[in-house]
């Protein structure tokens, strides 16, 4: 990365190119389909990356992208992924701050999400950012090896 690294809103325009980080980050990704009824409305994302040229305003050189909802007072991280060549940099927390800044920013006093009981790494990140296990949702994620079922670990934070 050679330019500076900023947010800017997820836009319906932007779907071909987080779609490969999509795919890339997820053992049973979001469909194109799925990711667009997410933009707009109660939901709100923003993706990380650097400009390629400013007078162009040209697309991003994305790292990577979260998707929140908001409703009443609660915000809950829907999907929040990092270019797997870009993961261990520190962007996964950099996109979790600014999520919760934006949750913050819309009203919410509370921020929900849930995570694979076996990706460590994204409990470690979420455990760090203050959040705690309020609950676990048995079989509600498919295996990632393709048959059977994984466990959701439900956590939650106060702001």
């Amino acid at each position: 990365m050679n330019n500076p690294l900023h947010f800017t809103q997820i836009l319906s325009t932007d779907l071909n190119n987080l779609m490969p980080i999509e795919n890339a980050c997820h053992s049973h990704p979001w469909n194109e389909k799925t990711f667009a009824t997410c933009i707009g409305g109660r939901y709100f994302g923003e993706k990380l990356g650097e400009k390629l040229s400013e007078t162009l305003n040209e697309s991003q050189k994305v790292v990577g992208f979260y998707v929140g909802e908001f409703v009443i007072d609660e915000a809950t991280l829907m999907d929040i992924c990092v270019e797997p060549s870009e993961q261990g940099k520190g962007f996964g927390k950099k996109l979790l701050n600014q999520f919760i800044q934006q949750a913050k920013a819309k009203g919410a006093l509370k921020i929900w999400l849930e995570v694979r009981a076996k990706n460590i790494n994204a409990q470690m990140l979420y455990m760090n950012a203050g959040f705690i296990e309020k609950s676990r949702r048995t079989g509600y994620y498919p295996s990632a090896k393709g048959f059977g079922y994984e466990d959701a670990i439900v956590m939650s934070l106060h702001i």
